[in-house]
């Protein structure tokens, strides 16, 4: 039996940088999104067929958005789900925070404005 250690390494705060994959900014907003959006569907005890049609959609793409498959789903497009979904959008744009090596995206949801 052979005797396996585990490796621990500091995250970044984002997966998809860690994995050093391209465009890790991008996907984890856009993976933040899908979460509001896949929230916001089940809070409302919707179908995914009801989804569709509220959002303006076919079904089979609900089922890749409610499964995280956000390969074909711009950013732009999530922002337009979340609007059907009755979600206002801020964006703010501002200086790189101190302490960050590079600038980059942040979603953050909030309860109100």
């Amino acid at each position: 039996m052979t005797h396996h250690e585990n490796e621990v390494h500091d995250s970044s705060g984002n997966v998809f940088e860690d994995m050093g994959m391209a465009d890790a900014a991008e996907r984890l907003a856009k993976a933040e999104l899908a979460r509001v959006i896949r929230a916001s569907v089940r809070d409302r005890g919707w179908t995914q067929a009801r989804a569709a049609q509220e959002l303006g959609i076919q079904q089979p793409d609900v089922s890749d958005l409610m499964r995280g498959r956000l390969g074909r789903f711009s950013r732009a497009r999530l922002e337009r789900f979340l609007n059907a979904l009755d979600m206002e959008i801020r964006i703010q744009v501002g200086p790189r925070p101190a302490g960050k090596d590079h600038a980059g995206i942040t979603v953050e949801v909030v309860d109100s404005f």
